[in-house]
């Protein structure tokens, strides 16, 4: 009788990271509870701990990662090996001098109902609408976006609004940034894919009387 292995469990990934966790790790990074993140993703909260359980494992023997559990992942910078930033950071290697921040991309703000005033920014002050997600909802204003997203609490310590600056290499300007003495509460990370294949990238850091600013970047 012809005797051959076999061989148990799903090959090794091509990547740093499958890509169940590297949808994990980009919503943890951004700040979001395993709660969240399960709903968002539509799966069981066990499943979620187990996916940052395993990026964890696997980015912890990264030297000087820093990586030791989710916390820390606010930290990490990185991206899959088919996004679009992955592939931009690969061509920019070789070159230098972006700009670390050239306009204001988005101002953020919180409402009680999406629906509602998706209704009254698009039809009543007659801005033009982009796209709603969920219980987030998108406007442009000449070239500056307004974010709104459905919020029930109001937060006496968080201020209204958000400024998210425009960078073209969110990357380095992470960089430059942070060698100034910015200490950023999460690192750059994906929080969007529109269907044309262009990625939203954000980061987060603070002003000098410790409210939220933003870093954003649309990589093509």
């Amino acid at each position: 009788m012809k005797s051959f292995n076999r061989t148990q469990g799903r090959p090794p990934h091509q990547d740093l990271l499958t890509p169940a966790e590297w949808r994990v790790v980009n919503l943890a990074r951004h700040g979001l509870t395993n709660k969240k993140i399960a709903e968002n993703l539509q799966v069981s909260i066990n499943a979620i701990k187990y996916h940052i359980s395993n990026a964890v494992e696997k980015l912890r023997v990264i030297p000087d990662s820093g990586i030791t559990d989710k916390k820390s992942l606010l930290k990490f910078i990185g991206a899959d090996k088919n996004s679009a930033y992955h592939k931009i950071q690969e061509n920019k290697k070789h070159m230098k001098n972006y700009a670390t921040i050239s306009s204001i991309g988005q101002i953020s703000r919180t409402v009680q109902d999406i629906k509602q005033s998706e209704t009254w920014f698009r039809d009543t002050l007659g801005l033009k609408h982009l796209y709603t997600f969920g219980q987030l909802a998108f406007f442009d204003i000449d070239g500056v976006r307004l974010f709104l997203s459905e919020s029930e609490e109001k937060k006496k310590d968080n201020p209204e609004s958000i400024i998210y600056f425009q960078t073209n290499d969110i990357k380095n300007s992470h960089k430059e940034l942070t060698k100034k003495g910015i200490e950023f509460s999460h690192s750059p990370h994906k929080v969007h894919t529109h269907e044309d294949g262009t990625e939203e990238w954000m980061a987060f850091f603070k002003d000098l009387e410790g409210r939220p600013l933003g870093l954003m970047s649309l990589v093509k």
